[in-house]
Parts: structure tokens; C-alpha cells; sequence
């Protein structure tokens, strides 16, 4: 029998992975997302400040692109790929759970019961939330928010070849600016 899963993919900032976490605790399951890190640098070697950024880069950037068939072999992104695919396999086998990030939707497209979410927010809601939840940086909050939301398409794009926050690779989209975070939360709750 296969497990019930929650994948969350989410525009950074808004409330993605606390929308994950707290759907997680109220439904009584696990939610993966930091501890996804933790265990792809336990398998891998590699710091787990490299991997959470490696996460969000495609490999290589231009060079890749120009070089696409990887006539140099695998990245090392290749290879964290090849663990965090195995890992997210073996959460989702292992019971039912919910799943931050990572292209989760994507490695158990046909590995699990599966229900797929993406959370987006206008950016003025995102530039709002990065500020009271990260702080204040030297780059502009709509910057950050771009230049991450671009990586992650990237990266997106990269490895699972679909475009990231296309409504058609959900089975649900939510505005959690429009609706708020407990809404989302009560929203996959009543899915679950």
C-alpha cells in the first residue's frame, strides 16, 4: 500500500515550509525539510551549508548551459541529487509524511500517494514576511526574493526538465498571502 505524502513547493517567503510544518503537526506526521539537509550531508560528506545552497543552484550556471551534455562528467550537484532522491524515496516508502522543497513533487510523481502543493503570495506580502522573518539585509527584499525564486526555478527546471510553479504539476496552488498561513494549513488538513 502506498503512503500518503505532502510535497510543498513554495515561492521563498511565502510560508511554505511553515505551512508544511504545521500541517504536519496537525495532522499527527513528519515533515521533512531541514532534516532533508541534515541527512544528504550524512550520506554525502559534504557541509550542509554547500547542500542547502547547492539546492537551489542548476550546476555549473552559464557553463552548464553551454555544456549540457556534461562531456566533464557529473557535478557534484549531480551526485547530491542522486542522494536526495534515494533519501525523499525512502521517507515517502517509510510512512506518511510532508515534504518541504528539494523537487519532492517531482522524485515521487509515481512513487507514492501523492498529493503535490505549490504556495505562492503576491510580493508585497513575500517582501513584507522575508523582512519580519529573516531580517533586514543589504539587498532589497524584492531583490532576494527574486534572485532565490529564480534559482529555484532554475534548479527546478534543471533536474526535473518542468517549468516550477506551473499550476499544471500541482494538484493545488495556494495564495497565502490571500488566504493567510492557518487557512493553507486548514486547507491540506481537510485534503489529507
Amino acid at each position: 500500500m502506498k503512503n500518503r505524502v505532502i510535497t510543498i513547493s513554495r515561492e521563498f517567503g511565502s510560508g511554505g515550509r511553515t505551512i508544511g510544518k504545521r500541517t504536519a503537526e496537525k495532522l499527527g506526521i513528519p515533515c521533512y525539510d531541514s532534516e532533508l539537509i541534515h541527512e544528504i550531508a550524512r550520506e554525502s560528506g559534504f557541509a550542509e551549508s554547500y547542500i542547502k545552497d547547492a539546492g537551489e543552484y542548476a550546476p555549473g550556471g552559464f557553463f552548464a548551459s553551454a555544456f549540457s551534455n556534461r562531456a566533464f562528467g557529473p557535478t557534484n550537484e549531480d551526485y547530491l541529487w542522486q542522494i536526495q532522491y534515494h533519501i525523499i524515496t525512502e521517507l515517502a516508502e517509510k510512512g506518511p509524511c510532508v515534504i518541504v522543497g528539494r523537487c519532492a513533487d517531482y522524485i515521487l510523481r509515481d512513487k507514492a500517494d501523492c498529493m503535490k502543493v505549490f504556495i505562492h503570495a503576491d510580493m508585497d506580502f513575500r517582501a513584507k514576511r522575508i523582512v519580519d522573518v529573516y531580517g533586514e539585509r543589504e539587498e532589497s527584499p524584492v531583490q532576494r526574493l527574486k534572485d532565490k525564486d529564480k534559482r529555484r526555478a532554475a534548479y527546478y527546471r534543471f533536474y526535473t526538465d518542468m517549468k516550477w510553479g506551473h499550476a499544471q504539476n500541482y494538484h493545488i496552488t495556494l495564495d497565502s498571502g490571500k488566504l493567510g498561513i492557518d487557512k493553507c494549513v486548514e486547507i491540506l488538513k481537510g485534503l489529507y
